[in-house]
């Protein structure tokens, strides 16, 4: 990967594919190459496909203290400019749905479409909600203020994706648990807090007017359900698309499918 000094610190980044619109793949918290296997698929060949690892994932670098959704966005956006990007589609997957987002309200010209795939928020007070906040996020967090690092991540991803995450996980990006491991002081440090302290609401989403399709795996656990689709009815110009046999390793499980239905959203929506 290249590098790209963005807002005081250096971002891995990759561009591949043609020379059609570009389109800013933004990963997930834990994994970051979450987003490899969509990049390369057939459908998606002819846009400008711009994928990176945020700050304190992989090789770039990390920052210290807290890391909002905002200054995420700003990184996004500073990444665009360097490359020369002035609009673009933006995709991101569960936290980075978040980001993608808040680059359409803070940059709206700079955004041309968003594909939202198992949005980590908005979330509703409900018990669907406060049983994940019981049962993963809790005891996920416990373990990585003992020090267990591993069991935290192991803890988070069974509990998100699934008891039997690994082995798609490890098949289609092997080293990724030891990666995400490594990374786990970005997640868990940064990451979490940022999620649960973002400042999104109906007024807000009622500003996001570009095409959005929002994603949801079709065996992601229930709570991603009742967040797409508050969220579907927040957003003014968004439409639902379910991603047959998908947990939430959504592009890790079914790139291809995932691929075809994103090539097609934009066509239908690409810039004037």
């Amino acid at each position: 990967m290249e590098r790209a000094p963005v807002n005081g610190v250096e971002l891995e980044y990759e561009v591949r594919g043609g020379t059609g619109e570009p389109v800013v793949l933004i990963h997930a918290g834990v994994c970051a190459d979450f987003f490899a296997p969509l990049a390369a698929q057939p459908a998606l060949a002819g846009h400008r496909l711009v994928r990176y690892h945020r700050a304190g994932y992989a090789g770039s670098d990390p920052v210290a203290g807290p890391l909002s959704f905002a200054a995420q966005a700003a990184h996004c956006r500073a990444l665009m400019r360097h490359l020369g990007i002035e609009r673009a589609h933006l995709a991101g997957h569960s936290s980075s749905a978040c980001m993608a987002l808040q680059v359409a309200v803070d940059a709206p010209d700079a955004v041309l479409s968003l594909a939202l795939l198992d949005p980590a928020r908005p979330a509703a007070p409900s018990d669907l909600h406060r049983e994940m906040l019981r049962t993963i996020l809790q005891p996920a967090v416990k373990r990585y203020r003992t020090g267990d690092r591993a069991g935290a991540v192991d803890h988070w991803m069974r509990g998100v994706c699934g008891p039997d995450y690994r082995a798609p996980l490890e098949a289609a990006l092997p080293g990724a648990t030891e990666q995400a491991v490594a990374d786990a002081d970005t997640f868990f440090a940064q990451e979490l807090p940022a999620v649960q302290e973002w400042p999104f609401d109906a007024d807000a989403a009622a500003r996001v007017t570009q095409p959005a399709l929002a994603v949801l795996g079709e065996r992601s656990i229930p709570v991603f359900r009742e967040r797409r689709d508050l969220l579907l009815g927040w957003l003014p110009n968004a439409e639902p698309f379910e991603l047959a046999g998908a947990t939430h390793l959504l592009q890790v499980e079914q790139p291809r499918a995932l691929a075809e239905a994103l090539a097609g959203f934009l066509a239908r929506h690409s810039g004037p």
